[in-house]
């Protein structure tokens, strides 16, 4: 395999990142707010579970 020279990476980086389709505001904001909400509802959900079993536990040992 082949090493380039620098130059060579530099330019073959920059046609890479000029190919890049970055997001918009709007659309970096809704990611965000749609993983938080996944967050806490999954959050939610193994507090839940957690309950449940620690309940099941305790009945089953006393």
């Amino acid at each position: 395999m082949a090493n380039p020279s620098p130059g060579l990476f530099v330019r073959q980086v920059r046609q890479e990142m000029a190919k890049v389709t970055w997001p918009s505001r709007r659309e970096t904001t809704v990611s965000v707010i749609v993983v938080f909400v996944f967050c806490l509802l999954l959050g939610f959900y193994f507090l839940l579970v957690d309950k449940v079993l620690a309940w099941g536990v305790s009945l089953i040992f006393g």
